[in-house]
């Protein structure tokens, strides 16, 4: 029984946590959309349009799988949501950095960006979320087990 506690008590923590990191890439980036839309463009795989679009679409998304890790019955897919959307940005800075692009990764936003780049630290920070993520739906799955099939 204290093991469950403690398992569910760290499952809260991280749950908190990833909401926190991603209302905090979501907010600078709902309010700053034009600058936004040039980071995405920077990246140099999408065209202005599309990037216009993504600079529109993905903080909503950030923003509502943020609240979705405590809402109980959109956990999972928040969950899921995000790790995709951790595996597409580890990708995204491989290409950026196999391109030989030395650009603001704009994760948080104009005013949180340094001028260069440090693709070890985006490495990690996004490997250490995706684990967090994996973690969460992994916890979830075990603990809260699909009742449809009973």
């Amino acid at each position: 029984m204290r093991l469950l506690v403690s398992t569910k008590g760290f499952a809260l923590l991280l749950r908190l946590a990833l909401c926190g990191v991603f209302l905090m890439a979501a907010l600078p980036k709902l309010q700053e959309p034009g600058g936004f839309a040039e980071d995405v463009a920077a990246y140099q795989v999408t065209n202005r349009v599309l990037s216009g679009w993504v600079a529109i679409v993905l903080p909503w998304v950030e923003l509502v799988c943020a609240v979705g890790l405590l809402t109980p019955w959109m956990r999972r897919a928040s969950g899921i949501l995000l790790s995709i959307l951790l595996t597409a940005f580890i990708c995204l800075h491989a290409y950026a950095l196999f391109q030989g692009l030395d650009i603001g990764c704009g994760c948080f936003g104009k005013e949180a960006e340094d001028n260069t780049t440090n693709y070890l630290w985006l490495f990690t920070r996004n490997l250490v979320l995706l684990a967090g993520c994996i973690t969460l739906l992994t916890y979830d799955l075990r603990n809260n087990p699909d009742k449809r099939h009973d």
